[in-house]
């Protein structure tokens, strides 16, 4: 006899995406590093929003934060909008980014959204902004990515 609740992929609820990132029990490093934490995920809209805490680590000499992190932020923003957009079956890893950097960025809240706006076969195309506590856009960033189906990496 077969499970026909098994042969049937379950589609998960933004709610229940959601759950599972503020649940996880081993958020990868760098993600704990940049202080990411999910605030809202929308499969509709493909996009995320997510809240970064810029610790002082992340500073350069002029106690800002170093630009290659709010790249880092602005990735992770835009990779896990493209999980989404996949029903959490895929991963996307970044192919190429451009990155726009419009103010000094402090220590301190950080919020960023990612957004899919077109996602192919072989690629994706997404978008990612970060703001600052007062609203005001710190950068911006256009991305490609591959989505891949996810599997765990075993090494």
């Amino acid at each position: 006899m077969t499970d026909v609740a098994s042969e049937t992929p379950r589609v998960l609820t933004d709610e229940a995406i959601l759950a599972r990132f503020l649940g996880a029990k081993r958020p990868p490093p760098g993600s704990q590093l940049l202080g990411f934490r999910m605030l809202r995920v929308s499969q509709a809209d493909r996009e995320v929003e997510v809240a970064f805490e810029a610790s002082e680590q992340l500073t350069n000499p002029m106690r800002q934060i170093q630009g290659g992190y709010l790249c880092a932020m602005l990735d992770e923003c835009m990779s896990v909008a493209c999980m989404v957009a996949s029903g959490m079956t895929s991963v996307a890893p970044t192919v190429e980014m451009k990155t726009s950097f419009f103010r000094p960025a402090l220590p301190g809240p950080i919020v960023g959204v990612g957004r899919v706006v077109r996602w192919g076969k072989t690629i994706a195309f997404t978008e990612g902004e970060l703001r600052d506590a007062e609203g005001r856009t710190l950068a911006r960033a256009t991305g490609t990515a591959m989505p891949t189906p996810f599997t765990r990496y075993k090494g």
